[in-house]
């Protein structure tokens, strides 16, 4: 039967560094303030596209893909960041 491997099974696989405390919450805070700067400004260049018949040309669409992707991202991924800044190790376990 196949053994399910993990990190612990492979000395020095991921190199630890000792992080001093006060840099994952700079670490934190930043990314909170860029994911909530992404977000709302995503959110307004998606709401001026949609309110203003002149900015909806073909070539505004792709730049509206790139607002809607990258708004995303600011949505999921900046309060994952921002948490396991906090609590200075990933809180989400083996499945997360």
């Amino acid at each position: 039967a196949l053994q399910k491997m993990t990190v612990q099974d492979v000395p020095r696989a991921f190199p630890t560094v000792d992080v001093p405390d006060h840099a994952h919450y700079t670490i934190g805070v930043v990314i909170l303030i860029v994911g909530i700067t992404g977000t709302l400004g995503n959110f307004l260049v998606f709401y001026a596209f949609c309110r203003s018949r002149s900015l909806q040309t073909p070539a505004n669409i792709l730049i509206i893909n790139l607002a809607i992707s990258d708004f995303l991202m600011s949505i999921t991924q900046s309060p994952v960041f921002f948490t396991n800044s906090l609590y200075k190790h990933w809180i989400f376990g083996e499945k997360g």
